[in-house]
């Protein structure tokens, strides 16, 4: 198996739409080599525990809402082309996603994190859910198949907190800058959302090398 480990925050759009590409050309070839492991990057790390008002993020981000629409058109061109659904009218906070990492990692411990990381990017980018919240979060779990109830009690703690600033911090410092990054067999970087051509390629060189021996 080749290690796939995939830099990514439930809250980037782009994420969500390389997931999707990835996804179909995972599906077409059942026999992918990859082991695949979602890793944390947060987009916003000095975001308020309690998120911000979406609207009045996007405009400070991108400098006013004609700015914020320019920047959201080739998302939503690329996630029509990916096949993905992105109701951003349904979207009211931006939040901070630490604890939204802390699921992540847990869901690695009992063998379901793309299910979780599945769920999270449809509650936020499809549903509008405030992927911050607590109890949203134990419900995410829930569905994954994880104790909601443990989930619950674990995120009102610290556990595992520093850990996900810390891988954080590792990302940054290993040069990831930006949102997906996928990393093959931890040694070739490759950047951004893309087509599930690529990953066509990248699945048949990985197999004629493993024959090659």
């Amino acid at each position: 198996m080749t290690q796939l480990d995939i830099f990514s925050d439930p809250i980037c759009p782009w994420c969500y739409i390389g997931k999707a590409n990835l996804d179909r050309a995972l599906l077409d070839h059942p026999d992918h080599p990859f082991r695949i492991r979602w890793l944390p990057f947060m987009l916003n790390p000095a975001m308020p525990a309690g998120g911000m008002e979406r609207r009045q993020y996007l405009e400070e981000k991108f400098g006013g809402q004609d700015g914020a629409v320019k920047a959201y058109t080739p998302v939503l061109e690329h996630a029509e082309k990916a096949g993905v659904e992105i109701n951003l009218d349904r979207i009211k906070v931006t939040p901070n996603t630490v604890n939204a990492h802390r699921l992540i990692h847990w869901a690695e411990i009992e063998g379901v994190q793309t299910a979780v990381v599945s769920a999270l990017f449809r509650a936020y980018f499809v549903e509008g859910r405030d992927i911050g919240d607590t109890e949203t979060l134990a419900d995410v779990a829930d569905g994954a198949g994880l104790d909601a109830s443990l989930v619950l009690r674990l995120l009102n703690t610290d556990q595992d907190r520093q850990e996900i600033v810390e891988r954080d911090a590792a990302a940054r410092g290993m040069g990831v800058n930006s949102v997906p990054t996928f990393v093959v067999g931890q040694r070739h970087a490759v950047p951004g959302a893309q087509p599930p051509e690529l990953w066509a390629q990248v699945i048949a060189e990985i197999a004629a090398a493993t024959q090659a021996g």
